[in-house]
């Protein structure tokens, strides 16, 4: 790698930044345009436009537990904790982009976006519903999609073909 490379940290975390606010955005317009609870078809029997409240994890995970409270701050305190460890790798990986960077960039977005949820309003707004056949997808949002999104790239990009090779400065 060339040293005298821009860093392309600032644009990374403008990736991040982006989709916290896309997230925020359309977490605020489902709050205002669809009733908790109400729904509107945008591809009848496929997708629907939801408003959902998720007080547990991915999935509603924990969503019916004994103690919600104790629930909340142990996702907030895992979710902050992620976060700082995704930052971490972005400012020690930020000079150039790559999947795994703009998947990082991604990921932090996300974990932003939720956690903000969880920290002011208790829960998190779920609002995209997806059925796939007679298969009904757990209701999501932007910051669950910036999530799996940045996952399923790193996982991509640790499976690539000759990945060791372009880290060692090898390949060509």
């Amino acid at each position: 790698m060339n040293e005298k490379q821009p860093s392309r940290l600032t644009w990374l975390l403008l990736i991040s930044v982006f989709v916290v606010a896309l997230d925020r955005w359309s977490k605020t317009w489902i709050s205002h345009h669809i009733e908790l609870g109400q729904a509107i078809p945008v591809i009848p029997k496929v997708v629907r436009l939801t408003h959902v409240l998720n007080d547990g994890a991915a999935f509603s995970l924990f969503a019916d537990s004994a103690s919600p409270e104790h629930v909340r701050w142990v996702l907030i305190a895992f979710s902050t904790a992620a976060a700082l460890a995704v930052l971490v790798a972005l400012l020690r990986l930020g000079r150039q982009f790559t999947l795994t960077t703009v998947a990082l960039s991604l990921v932090l977005g996300g974990a932003i976006g939720n956690d903000y949820d969880r920290i002011r309003f208790a829960s998190v707004v779920d609002f995209l519903e997806i059925h796939i056949i007679h298969y009904h997808w757990p209701d999501f949002n932007v910051a669950d999609s910036a999530i799996v999104t940045g996952a399923c790239l790193l996982l991509l990009d640790a499976l690539l073909p000759g990945k060791h090779a372009r880290d060692n400065g090898q390949a060509q």
